[in-house]
């Protein structure tokens, strides 16, 4: 069988990042900065208040109680020349302008809030609640570099520096399609030998979660045909392409008998439970990417854990490999077959503890809701005894 490390190299191999585009910055929040951000002019602008209350001359507070004439007010946004003379104070808001010859300002909670003379019962050094023009970023500093991830903060200062578009690679669009005859929508009712599919959901729902536009296609039953017009019908949106279902060896499994004459798309075993059946290629003019996930629903999920959100963050232009794991001590004995990698599903404590749920089997999807963590395995161990380390993948 092929190792979990063989199939994630083969997969970040193949997948490559977005072409970067130039967009709004309504619509740049979860993408990729593919260029440096730089701003134009100093952060702030200008000398401004930091405070509600009166900018004066430091000395002339140096002995208080002081009341000063009040000679002007200037609010933010204030675009005209003021000064401050000596012995004199100008109301002043926070973000307004200094005026010239003030080198302090007074909060107006020192003072008695008078708007014909102040009085001030407080002294202050100069400099006090003032933000210096350039304090928080100078002319030409670069405030974010090519390859950061846009959140809200990062979204803020691409603004705050006058930007109003950014090159960025995009979030990639990944379709979700799940395959099988026994397979009904959720909300619809049973037939003997149905379940409802659960598992575009959650493949759905975990793209979105790793920071891609995901689409959710129609369920596709076990002819392989149908599959491959829903698959070409899927192309046109997709950066990737995510299929849960018809990848195992048994009859009916639409997936491989659709992918496997295309001659791009291998379908493996890869040395790990759940999830050995595994396919992957390329498919379409595009050549985009498809990651055939095993059907049972912790399987599918624990794939998309170890091999699809890797390849989504490359995607992305963000860095990509195993997801990363802690240490913790077990609570429970645990078992694992010989030559396969175990993820186990789990529930990790604050303590460091981490107890195996009730229900590994691949098929349990209840138990997986239940789990915050995957427990590692290796593949040379077969047995773990309570109160071990093990490593366990955080979800």
């Amino acid at each position: 069988m092929k190792s979990v490390e063989a199939h994630l190299a083969e997969i970040l191999a193949t997948v490559r990042p977005l072409a970067p585009l130039e967009l709004e910055l309504e619509r740049a929040l979860g993408t990729t900065l593919a260029e440096d951000v730089s701003s134009p002019v100093p952060l702030p602008p200008f000398d401004n208040s930091a405070m509600d209350g009166y900018a004066v001359r430091a000395r002339d507070v140096a002995d208080v109680p002081v009341t000063l004439p009040v000679i002007d007010d200037v609010a933010a946004g204030s675009g005209e020349l003021r000064a401050v003379g000596p012995g004199h104070a100008v109301r002043i808001m926070t973000g307004a302008p200094l005026p010239g010859g003030a080198d302090t300002v007074i909060p107006v909670e020192w003072t008695d809030g008078g708007t014909v003379t102040v009085t001030i019962s407080r002294t202050a050094d100069a400099g006090n609640a003032v933000r210096r023009a350039g304090e928080d970023v100078q002319t030409g500093e670069v405030v974010l570099k090519a390859g950061t991830l846009i959140r809200p903060a990062q979204l803020g200062i691409i603004a705050g520096v006058g930007r109003r578009r950014v090159l960025v690679r995009p979030q990639p669009r990944v379709v979700v399609l799940s395959t099988g005859a026994e397979l009904v929508e959720p909300g619809m009712p049973l037939g003997h030998g149905q379940i409802w599919d659960s598992n575009s959901f959650t493949l759905t729902a975990s793209v979105r979660e790793a920071g891609a536009e995901g689409f959710r296609a129609t369920t596709v039953g076990d002819d392989p045909t149908a599959f491959l017009e829903q698959l070409d019908a899927q192309l046109v949106r997709a950066d990737a392409v995510v299929t849960s279902g018809g990848v195992s060896m048994g009859a009916y499994e639409p997936v491989k008998e659709a992918l496997s004459p295309l001659g791009t798309v291998n379908f493996e075993k890869v040395a790990m439970q759940p999830g050995m059946p595994q396919g992957f290629g390329v498919v379409g003019e595009d050549q985009v990417p498809i990651f055939a996930l095993p059907g049972n629903p912790v399987s599918s999920f624990v794939s998309f854990m170890l091999f699809v959100r890797p390849a989504v963050m490359k995607m992305r232009g963000l860095p990509a490999g195993f997801p990363e794991t802690s240490s913790a001590i077990v609570t429970g004995a645990l078992r694992s077959p010989s030559g396969r990698r175990s993820y186990l599903r789990g529930v990790l404590a604050e303590d460091g503890t981490v107890s195996p749920v009730r229900g590994q089997g691949s098929h349990q999807l209840a138990a997986l809701a239940s789990a915050n963590a995957l427990i590692v395995v290796a593949e040379s161990v077969t047995e773990v005894a309570a109160g071990s380390e093990v490593e366990v993948i955080r979800l």
